[in-house]
């Protein structure tokens, strides 16, 4: 029966890795853009929506506070009165002139009079700052849904790797291959060989990471994957199984992870 290994990097793809006991957290916040584009889809829709409501509300406070202070919600129906926005009558109207302005709705039943020189102010403040939400808030959705995460599920591998001869030469060779019409530009192929390792000097190296040489010298790491391709890696003096017996094979506990990296042609 097959020995059942903990995983360093799943089936998937996904890194069977918990990072605990981080420290400086607040690196995260100096790379606001990266950090909001790998959180989950929720916290990233929670956060979309709260930074127009957040804005809004605030802005709209700003407005019922310029009304307050300047008299215009005492002097309603006063025809005599110029206000500072016109048919502004309390909190939720200015809440809602907030969102038509930075939204750039414009109904017209809100208007900011020229006798208002605050107002103006805000307003330019208002519309510069709306922008820049908007650019950053869309930026971050747009770059998470052009995000190809899924493009990988088309990719398949074979369900073995083998250890055979080759034109008379011992390799280790696996086959990959795309489902998908659409080709992936410039793909390259790379393997690692993950296994715990003790230095000479006596040092433990826990997962340590080794090149398996799949073509880099001769080019052939670079793939054009039209059709299913075998990947090989020539077992030779080089290569980290060049000591290693089939009974040893067997017993040993390490793991190859392969890389196929490229750009997807459609985005």
């Amino acid at each position: 029966a097959a020995r059942k290994r903990q995983r360093y990097v799943e089936k998937d793809g996904k890194c069977n890795v918990q990072h605990g006991n981080v420290r400086e957290t607040y690196r995260y916040l100096t790379d606001i853009f990266t950090t909001l584009v790998d959180l989950k889809w929720r916290f990233s829709l929670l956060i979309f929506i709260l930074a127009y409501a957040l804005t809004w509300l605030f802005f709209g406070l700003i407005w019922w506070v310029i009304a307050y202070s300047r008299g215009d919600l005492e002097h309603l129906g006063d025809h005599s009165w110029t206000p500072c926005v016109n048919n502004l009558n309390g909190f939720v109207s200015a809440f809602l002139f907030s969102i038509e302005t930075e939204t750039t709705i414009g109904y017209g039943h809100r208007v900011i009079t020229e006798k208002c020189p605050e107002g103006i102010v805000l307003l330019l403040l208002q519309a510069i700052l709306g922008s820049m939400v908007n650019a950053f808030m869309v930026g971050c959705m747009f770059v998470k849904i052009s995000q190809p995460n899924k493009r990988a599920e088309t990719l398949v591998f074979s369900s073995h790797a083998v250890v055979s001869l080759r034109d008379d030469r011992l390799c280790l060779m696996f086959r990959v291959g795309d489902l998908r019409d659409s080709h992936i530009v410039e793909a390259s192929i790379r393997a690692k060989l993950i296994q715990s390792k003790q230095t000479q000097e006596g040092e433990f190296i826990p997962l340590d990471q080794t090149d398996l040489s799949v073509g880099f010298e001769t080019g052939d790491d670079r793939l054009f994957l039209v059709s299913p391709l075998i990947i090989s890696h020539e077992i030779d003096e080089r290569s980290p199984f060049w000591d290693v017996s089939r009974g040893q094979l067997e017993r040993d506990d390490f793991e190859i992870v392969v890389i196929l990296e490229g750009m997807v042609e459609a985005t």
